[in-house]
């Protein structure tokens, strides 16, 4: 079958693409069956053909000689799109690596629709970089750029949480008020709109949106956080420095525990840092377990520990920090408080974001009939409690944390384009 347009939710840990049916939308398959694609390349040590989603991490996880790149939606709206990283024997830029990953897109829509999609709507956050308007609109110009050079001739675009609340609102029985929280890899962002199952068939929607606003935080950012807090003191994070020079510096622990920065240490450069660091340190031992990471280049199996801890405290207490392995430090026990105090900060952003929302239009708590939680970080316990807080009384429901946008970005290309 051919499908006249398709919506694509470029996430930055997943990406799903959706297209029209005569029942609505449907995600496509697009690894091993899933309609869920991790936002992730591989790339063998020679630099040939790359491999995407789950086959990159497990090529990388089996100790394949090469580099693994995850969390490329950050690099939009950043300095790193332009720049240049190595990739085996070539030098790409991060704007040539999601081309790439966009090309492995466009081949899965193809396989799966027998080709000829010309139109897309595109998800986007509210913001891409907070507080700069013209960063923002460059990185949504570079992600058309983007489509537009794999054969889509129409390009839209479409705020992922109004996304998620179209595809909301094909499930409900009678008109409400809802506030649609995504809370994604890379940002967090909110909406308010009047749904009903009439106006669901409305062409022009523009006056059910009510609000509107996000902010760039995300589940990696809370990856980063508790790596910061847990992990990198067991490599020398806060450690002291010899002869009263105070504390270690902090550079390369948040490069290491930021997803789209750990292959910036991968250089000579930073090896020779950290070897001079280490004859500065009051324990080297510790800074012995850094040098070992960066020298293996293990930052992203790392990252994925603390990530894999992170989503075992959703459901526990307390969950086991695996780094003996890849560090040679003990293995602790981290708990869910401590994971808490650790990313209070961003939970107290997104709180501040809900009651902004909710005053931009015009709303008290009250008012919201359902709080819609979407996202691949919607999960978390504390984020629950975080809104229940803003929100007092309020019913919270959750649907597919991460193909609600993708799927509502698929019924909006049908409205948009037919």
């Amino acid at each position: 079958m051919t499908a006249p347009s398709c919506g694509i939710d470029f996430g930055t840990s997943n990406s799903t693409i959706g297209i029209g049916t005569p029942d609505g939308a449907r995600l496509i398959a697009l690894e091993d069956g899933s309609p869920t694609l991790p936002s992730a390349v591989f790339w063998d040590a020679e630099g040939g053909t790359p491999l995407f989603g789950r086959a990159a991490i497990t090529a990388y996880v089996g100790r394949d000689e090469g580099r693994l790149m995850r969390g490329l939606k950050s690099t939009l709206g950043s300095s790193l799109i332009a720049e240049k990283t190595r990739v085996g024997s070539r030098v790409l830029s991060f704007r040539q690596v999601l081309d790439s990953f966009f090309g492995h897109l466009r081949a899965q829509l193809d396989a799966a629709t027998g080709g000829g999609v010309r139109h897309v709507v595109l998800g986007r956050p509210v913001h891409f970089v907070d507080g700069d308007a013209a960063g923002d609109a460059a990185a949504q110009e570079v992600l058309g750029q983007i489509a537009r050079a794999q054969g889509f001739d129409g390009v839209d675009f479409q705020y992922e949480p109004i996304a998620a609340a179209l595809q909301y609102e094909q499930g409900i029985p009678r008109e409400e008020l809802v506030l649609v929280a995504d809370i994604g890899g890379g940002t967090s962002d909110f909406s308010i709109l009047r749904v009903s199952p009439d106006r669901a068939r409305a062409a022009d929607r523009k006056a059910d949106i009510l609000a509107n606003d996000g902010i760039r935080v995300g589940g990696t950012d809370f990856d980063r956080l508790l790596s910061l807090a847990e992990a990198m003191p067991h490599l020398g994070f806060g450690s002291a420095t010899g002869a009263g020079k105070g504390l270690m510096p902090r550079h390369s622990y948040i490069d290491l525990a930021t997803w789209h920065r750990i292959n910036l240490l991968y250089t000579g450069r930073t090896a020779r840092d950290l070897k001079a660091l280490r004859a500065e340190a009051d324990r080297p031992e510790l800074i012995d377990r850094l040098i070992r990471v960066v020298a293996e280049r293990s930052g992203h199996a790392l990252a994925m520990t603390v990530e894999a801890v992170k989503i075992a405290l959703s459901e526990d207490e307390a969950a086991l920090l695996a780094l003996r392995e890849l560090t040679g430090a003990p293995n602790p026990v981290v708990r869910r408080a401590a994971f808490e105090a650790a990313v209070a900060r961003p939970l107290d952003r997104i709180a501040q974001t809900l009651q902004a929302v909710l005053a931009q239009a015009g709303l008290r708590a009250g008012d919201i009939g359902t709080v819609f939680m979407t996202g691949g970080s919607s999960h978390l316990p504390a984020l629950h409690a975080t809104v229940a807080q803003v929100l007092p009384g309020v019913r919270i429901a959750t649907g597919d944390m991460l193909g609600s946008v993708g799927t509502g970005l698929a019924l909006e290309a049908q409205r948009r384009f037919g």
